[in-house]
């Protein structure tokens, strides 16, 4: 109850400014431009969304880079700019969280992901489509899942490594490269342009989380209204038919 009557007076009240940017992780793309349109429809104010890898967002963020709300695609980045004191102070919180997959370009059978499998003949000379498995979150977690799984040493000459997870999902798509490590939701988005052959284990990697916090130098109010707004049925729809799963928002049990 108390965590519904927070989200009714932050959707209530007033915001100081009609514009509200939004800086979000690029796998949150398809989902987000569906709850933004929604909340913009309910609310008559604009959104301005842009999307990049977590590490680009938080590093302009840190150069002063005008934002209301931040939305990463994992803690780590969210931790650089609350050591800064970059956040609202008790806007912070998880939203979301995600399963990293194995795609391919062209249908294939199911691949068994251990210390077994030959990434050589699977790529057959191709690439390994990642992110930049040393800045952005979904690359990330890619070099902890195949290191975890004894295959980072086949897989790191092998890597065509790009800026954003989205743009690792292009490599596949277009079959630039003939496998990608994604997150499940950006496979997902993709629809019949790829497919995913295995789903790395959970526990091969960090849990993939999405937190998102008001920017302290924002448009606070804007932020939060905005942010309680992504806890409303509607929202949740539309981050769920992505495949996300919500995690609990605060005062929730």
């Amino acid at each position: 109850m108390a965590s519904l009557c927070a989200l009714l007076l932050a959707l209530c009240t007033p915001l100081r400014a009609d514009e509200i940017t939004i800086f979000a992780a690029s796998s949150l793309k398809t989902a987000l431009d569906t709850a933004s349109k929604d909340f913009e429809e309910q609310t008559g104010h604009n959104l301005t969304l842009v999307y990049a890898g977590s590490s680009a967002l938080a590093r302009q963020i840190a150069q002063g880079a005008p934002a209301d709300l931040f939305l990463s695609a994992n803690p780590g980045w969210m931790d650089v700019l609350e050591s800064e004191n970059r956040l609202a102070p008790g806007t912070r919180r998880d939203l979301l969280s995600n399963q990293l997959v194995l795609i391919s370009h062209d249908a294939g059978a199911p691949i068994a992901l251990n210390d077994q499998t030959d990434l050589a003949t699977l790529l057959g000379g191709g690439r390994l489509a990642t992110a930049l498995v040393d800045a952005v979150p979904a690359g990330i977690y890619a070099k902890a899942a195949l290191q975890n799984l004894h295959l980072w040493d086949q897989a790191e000459p092998r890597l065509a490594q790009a800026k954003n997870v989205r743009a690792a999902l292009a490599l596949v798509q277009t079959g630039a490269a003939p496998l990608g490590i994604t997150y499940a939701t950006d496979a997902h988005a993709a629809g019949n342009s790829v497919h995913i052959r295995a789903t790395f284990p959970a526990a091969s990697h960090p849990p993939i989380i999405y937190p998102a916090a008001a920017l302290a130098n924002g448009n606070v109010a804007g932020a939060r209204a905005f942010l309680a707004y992504l806890s409303t049925p509607p929202a949740q729809a539309a981050f769920t038919a992505e495949g996300f799963a919500l995690l609990p928002a605060p005062g929730d049990t």
